[in-house]
C-alpha cells in the first residue's frame, strides 16, 4: 500500500505545482514568488494580488474543477460497464446539455425569440438537458437489468439527439450558429466568481456519492452476478452512480462546454500509476491526476491561445489509441 500512497501524494503536490504556474501565465508573467505572495497575504504589489487573486484564481480552480470531476464520472462508468473506452458521456449527458444549449442559441432565434430567456442562460440550458435525458435513462435502467442494454440506449438516445442538433445547425443562421460552435469547443472562462460557488457545490454533491460507492465499484469490477452474490443491491448503487456522473459530467458540461477525453483517458493513466484496481487508491489518483492534466491543458491553450477542447483532444488521444491497441494485443 506504501507506493499507491507515494504516488497519490506526489500527483497531489504535481497539481497544486501547476496550479501555480498555470495563476502565473497570462498575458502579464507573475513569478511563481509572486503568485505565492499573492495567495498567501505576503509581500507583493496590490495590482499582482489582484491578477493573481480576483482574475486567474476563479479560472484555474474552475480547471482543477473539471479534471477531478469528469476523471472520476469517467472511472465510475469504465468500471460499471466493464468497457475500457467508456467515458463520463457515455449516458448521453453531454448529447442532452448539446440539445438544451441548440435549443436556446439556435432554436429560440427561428421561432422569434430572444436566445437569453431571463437569467437561464446557457448553462441553465446545459444543466436542464443533461438532466432530462438523465432521467429518461434512470427511469429505463429501473426496468432493465442489463447494464449492457442501458449503455446502448445511450448510445442511441445520442445519436437521435446529434440528428436533432444537426438540423437545428442546419436552419440557423450565421451568427446563432457562429455561437453554438464557440460552445462546444468548450471553455473555463465563463465561469464567474458566483457560479464557481455553484459549481463547487454540484461537484461536491456527485464526489460524496463517488466515495459512498467506492466497496459496490470494488465488487462490480469482477460483475454484476458476482456483486449480487455477495450482498450488493446493483440497481440502487447504478442509481447513485448515474446520479454521481451527472452531477460530475452535466455540471462540468453546463459551465464550460463539452470537454473531451478528460474522463476517458485519465482512469487509465491513475491505473498504470498506482498499478491497482482498488477503487480506494484509484479514486484519489484520478481525482489528482485529472486536476492536474486539466490544469496543464488550461497552461497550453494559454500560451498558444488554442480552445481547451482541442487541447485535451491532442493529450488525450494518444491515450485513447494506446488503450485500443493494448486491449487488442491482449485479446490475441
Amino acid at each position: 500500500m506504501k507506493r499507491p500512497v507515494t504516488i497519490i501524494a506526489s500527483l497531489a503536490a504535481f497539481m497544486m505545482f501547476l496550479m501555480l504556474v498555470d495563476l502565473g501565465i497570462g498575458s502579464v508573467g507573475i513569478p511563481l514568488s509572486n503568485v505565492w505572495a499573492a495567495l498567501t497575504g505576503g509581500d507583493c504589489s496590490e495590482a499582482t494580488r489582484r491578477i493573481v487573486v480576483d482574475i486567474r484564481l476563479v479560472k484555474a480552480v474552475t480547471a482543477l474543477v473539471c479534471g477531478v470531476a469528469l476523471s472520476v464520472s469517467g472511472l465510475q462508468m469504465q468500471t460499471l460497464f466493464r468497457n475500457p473506452l467508456a467515458g463520463p458521456y457515455v449516458l448521453g449527458i453531454s448529447s442532452g446539455a448539446s440539445l438544451g444549449v441548440a435549443l436556446l442559441i439556435l432554436g429560440a432565434p427561428l421561432l422569434g425569440l430572444s436566445p437569453v430567456l431571463g437569467n437561464l442562460g446557457i448553462a441553465g440550458a446545459a444543466w436542464i438537458g443533461s438532466v432530462a435525458v438523465l432521467s429518461v435513462i434512470t427511469i429505463v435502467g429501473r426496468r432493465i437489468a442489463d447494464i449492457m442494454v442501458i449503455l446502448i440506449l445511450g448510445m442511441m438516445f445520442s445519436s437521435g439527439i446529434g440528428a436533432l442538433v444537426q438540423i437545428l445547425q442546419y436552419l440557423s443562421d450565421e451568427h446563432s450558429l457562429k455561437a453554438y460552435v464557440i460552445w462546444t469547443m468548450g471553455s473555463l472562462s465563463d465561469v464567474t466568481a458566483d457560479r464557481l460557488w455553484v459549481m463547487l457545490g454540484a461537484v461536491g454533491i456527485g464526489l460524496v456519492l463517488a466515495v459512498a460507492a467506492v466497496k459496490s465499484l470494488n465488487l462490480m469490477l469482477l460483475g454484476e452476478d458476482y456483486a449480487r452474490g455477495m450482498g450488493v443491491d446493483v440497481r440502487r448503487w447504478r442509481m447513485v452512480l448515474f446520479a454521481s456522473t451527472s452531477l460530475l459530467a452535466g455540471t462540468v458540461t453546463a459551465f464550460c462546454g463539452p470537454i473531451g477525453f478528460i474522463g476517458l483517458a485519465m482512469p487509465h493513466v491513475a491505473r498504470m500509476a498506482v498499478g491497482s484496481g482498488d477503487h480506494r487508491v484509484l479514486l484519489p489518483a484520478s481525482m489528482f491526476g485529472g486536476g492536474a492534466v486539466m490544469l496543464l491543458c488550461d497552461i497550453v491553450s494559454k500560451i498558444y491561445v488554442l480552445p481547451v477542447n482541442a487541447v485535451t483532444a491532442l493529450l488525450g488521444i494518444p491515450v485513447v489509441v494506446w488503450i485500443v491497441l493494448h486491449n487488442s494485443a491482449k485479446a490475441r
